[in-house]
């Protein structure tokens, strides 16, 4: 490891910052130089690579020596105090598990804990200076807003020694250059250095290399070149070589980690009998159509994946889920690195990971959590074939959900900004009828109605816009607890006439005998948890929900939830809905505070790691029933059916339950979320053929 400069850009900020910096939650304490109070005896810097110069490893000197910060119970709170520590306004993120190399010597402070308004981090409570059980993978790091404290100047603050180093890798086609299609997949290897963009000289080069190189660039594999036809076009071609004597191991998630040589400025005799290193990648299913390699990959045989991405804002990022024995759980961070990261990443048709996430930064998981300490070489070809524990759910929680960030290739389709304009100038509509599954890379991917756009209102007013987030919401149902709550109840009409009014009966019932009489109500509860990472809030302000006087509240969103009773063939025999007249916290995870309650016309919504109890004894809390025949049928509850409010994953918002009705009696069982199965399983669920007797085993 060779330490490098201190202050550099990263691309890799949250895009809501750019809009406020208030989303990070950065504290406001004083700037004014002379009015911090500083950590007295202690140096800071910045250290690492592949880094920026405002993000690294943070290193700290006490008593003459330098050390690091173990992550263990880290937080943006501790990462704004140590930015301000080195002369940054405030952290925009950090990282963990040595994301920038391990250190070396102590490691000065272990479990930190800030608030994030101290003037020094001697002020966080931890658990002493140099009292830590850490080793020096799990250093953490901070990447803090490219901005300078107003008149910062501290001697504590210190640089380290300047070195070469490789911080950005591309492909650059040998022909044709410019006029490739995208993603570029076969080319000269260049890097960026100081003076501009140079070559690799290829003595010695190696699969190993190639595989470095192709991960970084958002591919899992590499495949051979034809050296003849680079050879001779390297003759007639000039070329200048700024790095040799590349040597990886495969393994590594960048061309930095290798063993490498830069050239002098002084070294007029550069790569002597040799020529440019090249590389062919192998692009992974999602990018292959566009770079004509769809068919070849459609040829080979392809069973159901046993790892899965959820949560994430972008392809190639989320949290890990694995299947086992027909259901699918979560892995524990423990342990979790860079090489285990790049496994799932290879596997799943991506480069090599970019970053190994813990502490659920993708949002928590439900149900199993089925791996741990998962200990991989990076040369496997699936995260199964790691070394690994199976634990119980004593052993971890969700809270220690594992994630990924990969290395993605460019395809020049991603969108950075967005951006507001006057439409008033806009004289035509190029698209419409546009229909996407939100897997699609562009917009051109989706369907739509072609050349001949057909638009009932052509008006600038009418026409689509976007608003931008790297954050979401991710809403899903407790099923065991509607399981476990479901009944029938025979309600009296003269008990229904509000919930008549609020189109939570049968259409029957409009020709019933009120008052006289009843309707046969489904009854269960709901529990809706938010395990994404934005708050769940209401698609209308306040100033438009509507207030129905009946049940004396307002109803932020007219139907939040469907529910359907529907026959093993999937037509829809009974239906109820839920509007959502009181979106609020009911319970939270242990270290989450509440923000949203309904009383007294307050803000509705759901926190991140909250959830929200609809009881099975409140109004509309049912379907009825009344005219189903007994009979073998599905449970279906759909959470935000019109996806109204952006989550992050939209594929988890049904749940779905066998049921026997004997007329008198409801049996209902196997409640799961429609995505928790494997697809045997699933298809196994859709064909069930019903019970034969009422024991439910």
């Amino acid at each position: 490891m060779r330490p490098v400069s201190v202050w550099q850009w990263s691309p890799w900020g949250l895009l809501l910052c750019l809009l406020c910096s208030s989303c990070l939650g950065s504290p406001s304490p004083s700037t004014d130089p002379e009015k911090r109070a500083g950590s007295q005896g202690l140096r800071f810097r910045l250290a690492g690579f592949p880094r920026k110069p405002y993000e690294g490893r943070v290193e700290i000197q006490r008593a003459g020596e330098w050390g690091t910060i173990c992550d263990d119970d880290f937080t943006l709170q501790a990462a704004h105090v140590l930015c301000r520590e080195l002369g940054f306004t405030e952290a925009t993120g950090w990282t963990h598990s040595a994301k920038y190399g391990p250190g070396t010597g102590r490691i000065w402070l272990d479990n930190l804990s800030c608030s994030g308004t101290e003037q020094s981090v001697t002020e966080c409570a931890s658990r002493g200076w140099g009292n830590s059980d850490c080793t020096h993978d799990e250093d953490a790091g901070v990447i803090c807003k490219d901005q300078r404290l107003p008149g910062f100047s501290d001697s504590n603050v210190i640089e380290v020694e300047h070195h070469l180093q490789v911080e950005e890798v591309r492909i650059r086609p040998a022909v044709g250059w410019g006029r490739r299609p995208l993603p570029v997949t076969e080319g000269l290897v260049e890097v960026r250095l100081p003076d501009g963009w140079s070559q690799v000289c290829d003595k010695g080069w190696s699969a190993h290399n190639s595989h470095v190189v192709c991960g970084m660039l958002g591919f899992p594999s590499e495949k051979r070149v034809n050296a003849a036809f680079y050879r001779l076009l390297a003759q007639r071609q000039q070329h200048s070589f700024g790095l040799h004597g590349v040597a990886c191991m495969g393994t590594e998630a960048h061309l930095s980690l290798c063993s490498l040589e830069f050239y002098r400025a002084n070294d007029t005799a550069r790569c002597p009998g040799g020529g440019p290193a090249v590389v062919s990648c192998v692009p992974g299913p999602l990018y292959a159509a566009s770079s004509g390699q769809k068919k070849q990959q459609q040829s080979k045989p392809q069973g159901e994946a046993r790892v899965r991405l959820k949560g994430g804002a972008h392809p190639g990022e989320g949290r890990v889920e694995v299947l086992k024995a027909s259901t699918w759980g979560t892995v524990c961070d423990r342990k979790w690195d860079l090489h285990a990261a790049s496994v799932v990443c290879r596997e799943l048709g991506f480069g090599s990971a970019r970053e190994a996430l813990s502490g659920a930064r993708m949002g928590q998981g439900m149900g199993a959590i089925h791996l741990s300490e998962v200990r991989c070489s990076g040369q496997e070809l699936s995260l199964w074939k790691c070394p690994h524990k199976n634990i119980t759910a004593e052993d971890c929680s969700h809270s220690q959900d594992a994630g990924v960030r990969c290395n993605l290739p460019y395809t020049g389709a991603e969108t950075r900004e967005t951006w507001y304009w006057d439409s008033g100038n806009i004289t035509e509509v190029v698209m419409s009828g546009v229909r996407c599954t939100g897997t699609e890379l562009s917009l051109d991917q989706c369907a739509h109605h072609g050349t001949h756009t057909t638009c009932k209102r052509t008006g600038t007013r009418f026409t689509a816009g976007v608003i931008c987030s790297e954050t979401a919401s991710d809403l899903l149902l407790h099923s065991a607890l509607v399981q476990e709550t479901a009944y029938i109840e025979d309600r009296p009409l003269h008990m229904l006439y509000c919930a008549a009014e609020e189109n939570c009966l049968a259409s029957s019932a409009r020709s019933a005998n009120w008052p006289y009489g009843h309707r046969r109500l489904l009854r269960f509860s709901s529990q809706i948890h938010n395990l994404g990472r934005a708050d769940f809030r209401p698609k209308a302000g306040r100033h438009s929900w509507v207030w129905h006087e009946c049940h004396g509240h307002y109803h932020s969103m007219d139907i939040f939830t469907h529910y359907d009773i529907l026959t093993p063939n999937g037509t829809k025999v009974a239906e109820g809905h839920k509007a959502s007249f009181c979106l609020e916290d009911t319970e939270c995870q242990e270290d989450v505070s509440k923000r949203y309650e309904c009383a007294n016309f307050g803000e509705q919504g759901i926190t991140v790691g909250c959830w929200d109890l609809y009881r099975h004894d409140i109004d509309c809390q049912w379907i009825d029933i009344t005219d189903v025949k007994p009979g073998n049928y599905i449970l279906q509850v759909v959470i935000n059916p019109n996806f109204e409010v952006a989550e992050s994953d939209f594929t988890n918002n049904a749940m779905k339950c066998n049921c026997k009705y004997d007329g008198h009696r409801i049996w209902v069982h196997n409640c799961h979320i429609g995505d928790a199965f494997s697809e045997e399983a699933n298809r196994r669920f859709e064909r069930y053929p019903g019970q034969t007797s009422n024991q439910i085993i």
